[in-house]
């Protein structure tokens, strides 16, 4: 088994801060990667004082689920959103470039209120709203750099970014509501991140890439992107979020049945069991089928509470889908992304896929604390395995990989 090595020696100096700032995703994936560590790194900290019990539960400037949401959706997963596309868009439409003078002052914007977000964690809500807005400021020039290229492109095909852009301006004015409304507004941030957010750019980026990557490593493949499943979900996906923010818990079966059986298709067509032999293929193609799973879960939990009038499985659908499809899938990427733009050969080390597959325990763990029957100390336990999982695995991947962003592109 090779073992996992990397250069360790570094001192900064202009020339790596040259290297570090040359591409976006260099930069954003960097802040992605020690948002992976501290995210977790916080919300292990809360579950340990409230279910482990090690010393008494923080006094956080917010409800410790309403800062766990926020980092979750909107502080973890847009950096790696926004350092793939800024890389990719340009690729998509035969467009220009993401200039530097753009994506660096939206990664400092979005680096520096994330910073001051966990210094006002200890402090007020008000420092927590001044690190929200630097956010939202860091954002908002992301999306302008994106709509910067989009508008300049003469490309014909433009729908993976049409839907894209659109999302993002979406997920800015949800960010919005989130730092500026009330409970409502912040209820409503929560659920459309996830539902018109993050599904639809999560099922947008592997629609076009999955079968991309996999005609580039399997024999006789054949190139299956139906355009109208990502029209479909991205629909649905918009549907379900309605139907939660008014209650329709027990309707979202009618839009997570279709979504789950498309996953499921797109999983075997793009043949999964093929991908495994490449295991930086396959990464992608497990990640994916957890989307078919997550929706499964999620139907079945719908049509049960409308057949029975009580909820089960909790959260167990949620975090198929964040943990699940979401992380392994920003897990992949970000590697291969790292990779590739880096100089590296695309081949995946055996200590990675390790990691990887290892990965995957974490949203197991969660999903099984949400079996009924289980007494609240099982399910704290359960979480804080989940947790620790999370941090090990995103620590080893971190370790690995933060120093490659800030070194010279190998040739």
């Amino acid at each position: 088994m090779e073992i996992m090595t990397i250069n360790i020696s570094f001192m900064p100096t202009k020339q790596s801060w040259l290297d570090f700032s040359s591409a976006p995703h260099r930069m954003f994936f960097f802040g992605g990667a020690l948002q992976s560590i501290l995210v977790i790194t916080w919300w292990l900290s809360d579950l340990a004082g409230r279910y482990g019990r090690f010393y008494a539960p923080v006094n956080w400037a917010a409800s410790p689920t309403t800062i766990h949401s926020f980092l979750m959706i909107y502080g973890f997963f847009p950096f790696f959103i926004f350092g793939f596309l800024m890389t990719t868009f340009p690729r998509w439409m035969n467009g220009e470039e993401v200039e530097r003078k753009i994506y660096l002052p939206s990664f400092l914007l979005l680096f520096t209120g994330m910073l001051l977000y966990y210094i006002a964690l200890f402090i007020s809500e008000k420092v927590m709203m001044m690190a929200q807005i630097l956010y939202l400021a860091g954002w908002a020039v992301g999306v302008y750099a994106l709509l910067r290229v989009y508008w300049r492109s003469k490309h014909p095909d433009k729908l993976h970014a049409t839907i894209t852009a659109f999302v993002l301006l979406l997920g800015w004015i949800l960010l919005a509501c989130s730092i500026f409304g009330g409970s409502d507004l912040q209820e409503i941030a929560k659920i459309g991140g996830i539902w018109v957010l993050l599904l639809p750019v999560f099922f947008l980026v592997s629609h076009r890439m999955i079968p991309f990557f996999s005609a580039n490593a399997i024999p006789n493949y054949k190139v299956v992107r139906p355009m109208w499943a990502l029209v479909v979900i991205a629909i649905f996906s918009v549907l379900h979020g309605i139907l939660e923010i008014i209650g329709g818990q027990s309707l979202t079966w009618v839009v997570d049945l279709p979504m789950a059986i498309i996953a499921f298709y797109l999983t075997m067509a793009w043949r999964i069991r093929n991908s495994l032999s490449v295991p930086i293929l396959a990464m992608l193609h497990i990640g994916f089928a957890w989307l078919g799973l997550a929706m499964m879960i999620y139907a079945v939990q719908s049509f049960t509470l409308l057949i029975t009038g009580q909820p089960y499985f909790g959260r167990a659908a949620l975090h198929a889908l964040t943990i699940g499809y979401f992380t392994s899938i920003v897990l992949a990427m970000a590697t291969r992304v790292t990779l590739g733009h880096s100089g590296r050969r695309l081949v995946l080390d055996n200590s990675m896929w390790i990691i990887f597959i290892v990965f995957q325990a974490a949203p197991m763990l969660r999903i099984f604390s949400e079996l009924p029957g289980l007494s609240t100390q099982q399910k704290g336990c359960l979480y804080l395995c989940s947790a620790l999982v999370w941090i090990i695995c995103f620590g080893l991947w971190a370790f690995k990989f933060l120093p490659i962003y800030w070194e010279r592109k190998t040739s």
